[in-house]
């Protein structure tokens, strides 16, 4: 009787098996980035971040102290005193208010109006929509302060001069955000479910307000982000049609530490006040962005 013994086991000319983490990027996986990567992620978010800081300490220091050789790397304990000095020297609370008055309307308006010509653009046929969308885009081109003086006279007709509505209503479109959205919904709203909700009976209403919307909303977010820091960071404009009695926030940051000598920590102080609703928004939105950035990056 004769022992059956296993056959033994051939090695195959691939060698030993693969590690975990090679198979994970064979398979497409997620890679993890090398030192090098860290070490540049680190130095770019220490680079973008430190004029945010540089404003909190000149914001929090004296005049003095930032004249000395080397100045200050650290908060110092002026800052309640620097914007008590800001409130007194500008009307910061109204210019505030204005802002975002001005800003709210702009990319309300903005958003709404270059979703829908977007839309129009991307998904309807009608003719003539490759010579508008060409004439939409060739206004891009167009130095914005080549029309000062026409505008100016318009709102000066209009008896619109030192009134909000003259800095809000020549923003409320964007070719920048027509173009913008149809991009988008060319890439991310496919046809075919355009013409199920034909078929189901859906006009072309509402298939923009229950198809189109939902789909649109990462894009969306990201063009309100831009045309809100657009808007709030303004100053040509606003300065032309505004007056001081009636200022936004960048209007009423050029009262500030005036004298011989400009007071940079009061400067500083209203510059962080006028930041802070900047990055409020941008924490109420960052979700949706980061998801339009990742809708956009990821086929499939």
């Amino acid at each position: 009787m004769t022992a059956v013994t296993a056959p033994s086991p051939r090695r195959t000319a691939a060698g030993p098996p693969a590690s975990p983490v090679r198979r994970r990027r064979r398979a497409g996986g997620p890679r993890r980035g090398g030192r090098l990567a860290y070490a540049a992620l680190t130095a770019a978010v220490l680079v973008s971040a430190f004029p945010f800081y540089w404003t909190i300490v000149a914001a929090s220091r004296s005049n003095a102290d930032l004249a000395k050789t080397p100045p200050p790397l650290l908060p110092g304990p002026d800052l309640m005193h620097n914007l008590r000095q800001v409130l007194e020297e500008a009307d910061i609370g109204r210019a505030l208010l204005n802002s975002l008055i001005v800003s709210g309307s702009i990319t309300v308006g903005t958003v709404l109006c270059s979703t829908l010509a977007g839309f129009a653009f991307a998904k309807l046929r009608f003719r003539g929509r490759g010579l508008l969308l060409t004439l939409t885009v060739s206004t891009m081109m167009i130095p914005p302060q080549l029309a000062v003086i026409p505008l100016f006279m318009l709102i000066a007709r209009l008896h619109w001069v030192d009134q909000l509505q003259a800095v809000v209503l020549p923003g409320l479109v964007s070719a920048f955000g027509v173009f913008f959205m149809r991009q988008v919904l060319v890439q991310s709203l496919p046809d075919e479910l355009i013409e199920a909700a034909r078929v189901d009976g859906a006009s072309t209403a509402r298939i923009f307000r229950s198809v189109v919307l939902p789909i649109a909303r990462p894009g969306m977010a990201v063009l309100g982000l831009l045309t809100f820091m657009t808007a709030w960071n303004d100053f040509f404009w606003p300065v032309v049609a505004l007056s001081s009695q009636e200022p936004t926030v960048q209007v009423a940051l050029r009262q500030l530490g005036g004298g011989y000598v400009h007071d940079q920590s009061v400067i500083m102080a209203g510059t962080l006040l006028g930041t802070l609703p900047v990055l409020l928004v941008f924490g109420l939105l960052g979700r949706q962005i980061v998801g339009g950035i990742m809708q956009g990056a990821v086929k499939g």
